[in-house]
């Protein structure tokens, strides 16, 4: 972003709503502009947006639109704060975990995983969207906050609880982008009902170690637990454990 796309998007997604300087009188929301942009890129990924289509959408010419919104930039900006999921609708999950027997920080930040997780799931297109320097709105923030707060009290600095965060936030990430790059790399949301990584991997290499599993014992073996555990969150939820249980250490040696 420029500085001045920067200062644009931090006035649309922080300040109050700004009535055009000239042009006809005001007929558009941010939120409408906002949700047509999600709906395009839902169905044919973040390349499918531009101004030109996004006003074609909502029946007004582009120049109508940039009286509202001033680029591409900012429009991804906004798109982005609408996609994501509210992250008040955590909070009864959170409290639940924190109340739960043995609860605490290890539980909330399940919740929170799986939470970001489903939200990628259903707008693959965030994947390519939050990435590199840009302004982020209260809903993305609101997400921060929430899995900072579950490390509080655990003896953890800002920047380790930053990183920590940072660390799970990947884990989600990486294991969304692998199932975003099997499902084709399209736009449309995976869906509650799709397969996991491990599952399509499975199906892909069952016919080449079906011939050569020999060759391939522990390969084969593996392969054949994964499809007898099945469950499309396995990869997600065995590395977000493994990533627990190394920060569970870290917050053990500080509370000594």
């Amino acid at each position: 972003m420029t500085s001045e796309q920067w200062s644009a998007a931090v006035r649309l997604l922080w300040g109050p709503p700004a009535k055009p300087a000239r042009g006809p009188k005001r007929g558009l929301t941010l939120e409408g502009i906002a949700l047509a942009g999600v709906g395009i890129a839902d169905a044919e990924g973040l390349g499918g947006v531009s101004m030109q289509r996004v006003a074609a959408e909502l029946a007004v010419t582009k120049m109508a639109l940039y009286r509202y919104v001033p680029g591409k930039a900012e429009l991804v900006a906004l798109m982005v704060e609408a996609a994501l999921p509210d992250p008040a609708g955590l909070d009864a999950g959170l409290a639940a975990a924190a109340a739960s027997a043995g609860g605490g920080w290890r539980e909330q930040l399940g919740v929170w995983a799986r939470g970001l997780y489903e939200g990628f799931r259903a707008h693959p297109w965030l994947l390519e969207a939050t990435v590199g320097a840009r302004v982020m709105g209260p809903r993305e923030l609101g997400w921060m906050e929430r899995a900072l707060a579950a490390l509080d009290g655990c003896g953890l600095s800002g920047a380790e609880a930053m990183d920590s965060v940072v660390l799970v936030a990947g884990h989600v990430r990486g294991i969304a982008e692998q199932e975003r790059a099997m499902a084709g790399g399209g736009g449309g949301g995976g869906g509650a009902g799709g397969e996991g990584p491990d599952a399509q991997l499975v199906v892909m290499l069952g016919e080449v170690l079906g011939a050569r599993g020999d060759d391939y014992p522990a390969l084969a073996a593996a392969l054949g637990s994964v499809a007898e555990q099945g469950g499309q969150e396995q990869a997600l939820l065995y590395g977000l454990e493994r990533i627990l249980d190394g920060l569970g250490l870290l917050v053990e040696r500080r509370g000594r």
